[in-house]
């Protein structure tokens, strides 16, 4: 078993403890009994659950929240060279350690699942976390979102698997040796941090060369990067690999995804044998998630029925096609899709489930560099709407380029023959969905941004 806490853990301080990846490193080593203590530029509920474990969290940087005595100094790729806090641990000679490298010795000694791709991570580890949780195993987890049912992004279990969120964006996935390693699709994102797909491929063989000798590599049979990931990586004789999808020749083959309102009956064809199970939420995508952690737990020695029976207790992620509420007979769903492929998957999703009622959409831009590069295919996504309002690009840690705005998705989806609104002040979103919308309709607010916000501020105008 893992040490309770790896030595250079036992007093850290996290510079933006509040971020998704960041705050779950922090709640372990909390549940752990290391000393956390960290700052985010602003209060917030992650902030309180912090604390709520015996974590100190300041509000704003300075470097006097820095303790002298910190044994380490966590940072993700966000955070800037200029922080005060991060000058003051050059200062004081204090080690400064990257999320990954800290997420990596919290795994040391555990039977670990690490779950990587463009897109769909966060539902599918959760899927695992709650299914091996429902099973008894009692695993630790770090997701990049709060679960539904427990309602937290990460936790330390007595169990000896921990199932990870492996993020390709910097490349920090790499510090990882699975057992098992989850490739859901690899396709080109992260501009600022990729140049083309050939960097992309490299990134994730490096990942999949990491898997311990006589680990599974499970991978997509069906989207075609990971297609060819997997030819790239037949040659490691000491990784065995295994296909899911629709494809003839996936080893786990999904037989039929029966769409059920807002959850989906799955049949899936393994080792000879038909199983189906439930996913409660809807769309082919998330369905193919649901696979995926299948055949990553049966890779750990998990009965295959056992694993989709408790697949089935999975209620979903916070911000993935996440019902809001429903006012003046209009639902409010919120999606967390940013790049096409994901907005296509959750539109579809959502297609399926309005059964001839319209679908509104507002959208959300995340990044610049993303927008630049994607704005045709984001527009063409929004043309599956009934109509769509487009607000201005969510920055995140980037600065803005000078001509790219959301007018070039909002140009691109008018071209694929969407009814497109602009709207740059987020403030006047509810009246204009208000105005919108009528009894029986599904809005989905989309993006990575502050468009979450949106959803109970719409529920209220429909109110009124």
């Amino acid at each position: 078993m893992a040490p309770a806490v790896p030595s250079a853990m036992e007093r850290p301080h996290f510079i933006g403890i509040g971020g998704a990846g960041m705050s779950g490193i922090a709640k372990i080593l909390a549940q752990r009994g290391a000393e956390v203590a960290g700052s985010d530029a602003k209060e917030s509920a992650t902030a309180e659950a912090l604390r709520s474990l015996g974590a100190t969290v300041h509000i704003g940087h300075a470097a006097s929240h820095l303790a002298q005595d910190a044994s380490c100094v966590v940072v993700s790729s966000a955070i800037r060279a200029d922080n005060p806090e991060l000058a003051r641990a050059a200062e004081l000679n204090i080690p400064v350690v990257h999320r990954s490298d800290a997420l990596a010795s919290l795994m040391t000694g555990l039977r670990s699942i690490a779950v990587a791709g463009t897109h769909g991570k966060t539902t599918t580890t959760s899927m695992l976390a709650v299914a091996l949780t429902e099973l008894g195993l009692d695993p630790s987890y770090a997701i990049g979102g709060d679960l539904e049912g427990p309602g937290t992004n990460a936790r330390h279990g007595t169990g000896e698997i921990f199932v990870a969120e492996a993020d390709e964006s910097d490349r920090s996935f790499q510090k990882y040796d699975p057992e098992v390693a989850i490739v859901l699709n690899v396709e080109l994102d992260h501009h600022a941090n990729y140049a083309s797909m050939d960097e992309i491929y490299e990134s994730f063989e490096t990942f999949v060369g990491k898997i311990v000798p006589g680990g599974t590599l499970v991978v997509s049979a069906d989207q075609a990067g990971a297609v060819e990931l997997a030819s790239r990586v037949r040659d490691l004789s000491s990784v065995k690999v295994v296909t899911y999808g629709e494809s003839e020749g996936a080893d786990v083959r999904v037989h039929k995804v029966t769409p059920r309102g807002l959850t989906s009956e799955v049949t899936v064809l393994l080792n000879g044998k038909l199983l189906t199970f439930t996913v409660s939420v809807p769309g082919r995508h998330y369905a193919h998630n649901a696979v995926a952690a299948l055949a990553a737990g049966v890779a750990l020695g998990i009965p295959a029925h056992n694993l989709a029976s408790a697949i089935g207790k999975y209620t979903g992620v916070k911000r993935r096609l996440q019902l809001k509420g429903e006012a003046a007979g209009v639902q409010v769903i919120d999606s967390y899709a940013h790049h096409p492929t994901e907005m296509t998957a959750d539109l579809e999703a959502m297609r399926g489930a309005a059964a001839g009622s319209r679908l509104l959409v507002v959208f959300q831009p995340h990044l610049f560099s993303r927008t630049q590069e994607l704005a045709t295919e984001m527009g063409q996504a929004l043309a599956l709407a009934d109509a769509s309002v487009v607000l201005d690009i969510y920055p995140a840690r980037e600065d803005p380029i000078p001509g790219i705005t959301s007018e070039l998705i909002i140009d691109a989806a008018r071209r694929a023959g969407a009814d497109v609104t602009a709207v740059h002040d987020k403030a006047a979103v509810p009246d204009v969905i208000a105005g919108m919308a009528k009894p029986g309709d599904l809005v989905l607010t989309m993006g990575a941004g502050d468009v979450t916000d949106l959803g109970p501020q719409i529920l209220a105008r429909l109110t009124d």
